[in-house]
């Protein structure tokens, strides 16, 4: 079989039916020395200080400093002294691990201090939140013990892979993102077929940038008995009035039957969490196999509890975010680039032709600007993009100086919207 490198993408080289192993890895590297030697390669790049605004970057040997839109440190919070202080503290009086899983071991009284800030914040009770180690985890691990053989999982098209992850053992259909004439047909034909039928949307979209229709979708949701499930990731910190996420204005947040998310945006550290009724967080704390088998979080996670804090202490870094957000959005659109209908601090330049887009790139990180190139299988296979997220550490240079770039690109290129 013979792949054509120049329209390739990873998803390509996942199964080749007559390639074992090692010959499936062997071609894979050949594509990525394709891609290095086209000055394509912007993943895995070896950063050599913190998240920040600006990173330096080990390329080659030569260590440089790039404005870095590669980060979900929406607030800025991995490099606040208050939370830095925190996790030190943490480790100082626990250690560098906790050595055991929770159910053996594992389980300190730091984390139920996470678990219970975490409730307070959202206004939920301390027993109805659980711990993961990555927000990752705290999808797929929860819809792989919820969801089983007899049940369905009804998904919007847009969400993390984390959800179709946890949904390998389950029957699972999609809709078309944000549809709810779609959505109401697939609960129709499910309503009496399936024991248990929950629908997950993410409350911000990690490609679009754009959230859900939440409030249409529970009442639509209700209507056919099922459940609901938000992953509000990218919300946390950035939306709502005080930072409760995208749930907040819709007056969501106690009536969601599953809320996800991850310590490792906002709240500056590594980590997930589901909000649930306590019987079912129960329940998943002693039937979660990546919970019940995995490491807990280690002690600087002390940190998380000081970042939840800030965003009421200090609510200057949401609108310091936001003055970010709408100052970059507007220069993009008036280079006249697309940035579809992000509403949030995920802000994608929509280029569409997948060759222009690693051209696109390869200039950004020449020119000090390190941002993710998105393909296929993350977006349709004809919506390549350049994704980028805005944070609170941005300053107007970092920002005017990727305009300028854009607007060279754009000379170059004529990546503007006809």
């Amino acid at each position: 079989m013979s792949i054509d490198f120049e329209t390739a993408t990873f998803k390509d080289f996942e199964n080749i039916s007559d390639y074992d192993i090692a010959q499936r890895a062997n071609y894979f590297y050949e594509f990525l020395d394709h891609m290095k030697s086209r000055g394509h390669m912007n993943y895995r790049l070896k950063n050599t200080s913190g998240s920040n605004a600006t990173l330096n970057i080990d390329i080659a040997n030569q260590n440089k400093n790039y404005v870095s839109f590669v980060s979900s440190d929406y607030l800025g919070f991995t490099q606040h002294s208050k939370v830095k202080e925190a996790a030190i503290e943490g480790i100082e009086k626990y250690g560098t691990g906790t050595g055991a899983s929770p159910l053996i071991g594992g389980y300190f009284d730091y984390h139920n201090a996470i678990e219970k800030k975490i409730a307070d914040f959202f206004g939920r009770d301390e027993e109805e939140v659980i711990l993961f180690t990555t927000g990752y985890a705290a999808n797929s691990a929860t819809l792989q013990i919820l969801m089983q053989k007899e049940d369905i999982a009804i998904l919007d098209m847009g969400v993390h892979a984390s959800v179709h992850e946890g949904c390998a053992f389950t029957n699972k259909k999609t809709f078309p993102h944000n549809n709810l004439e779609a959505l109401e047909h697939v609960l129709k034909v499910c309503e009496n077929t399936y024991r248990t039928k929950l629908v997950i949307l993410d409350g911000v979209y990690s490609q679009e940038g754009d959230t859900s229709r939440a409030k249409e979708i529970y009442d639509l949701v209700k209507k056919y008995n099922a459940y609901l499930m938000v992953d509000d990731a990218h919300g946390v910190g950035v939306m709502g009035k005080t930072g409760r996420g995208a749930l907040e204005d819709d007056g969501l947040l106690d009536k969601i039957d599953f809320i996800t998310g991850t310590c490792s945006k906002t709240f500056g550290n590594l980590g997930g969490y589901v909000i649930a009724n306590k019987k079912i967080t129960s329940f998943l704390k002693f039937q979660s196999r990546q919970h019940i088998f995995s490491v807990t979080a280690p002690p600087s996670s002390f940190g998380i509890l000081k970042a939840i804090d800030l965003i009421d202490e200090e609510p200057f870094w949401k609108d310091k975010l936001w003055d970010n957000i709408n100052y970059f959005k507007t220069g993009l659109n008036d280079l006249g680039l697309d940035t579809g209908i992000t509403c949030s601090a995920i802000i994608p330049v929509k280029i569409g032709d997948q060759n222009k887009m690693w051209d696109i790139g390869r200039i950004l990180l020449e020119e000090g600007v390190y941002t993710n190139p998105i393909m296929y299988p993350a977006v349709a296979r004809k919506d390549a993009r350049i994704r980028m997220t805005v944070t609170a550490r941005h300053e107007k240079e970092h920002l005017d100086k990727t305009l300028n770039v854009f607007d060279d690109i754009n000379k170059k290129l004529h990546i503007a919207k006809k």
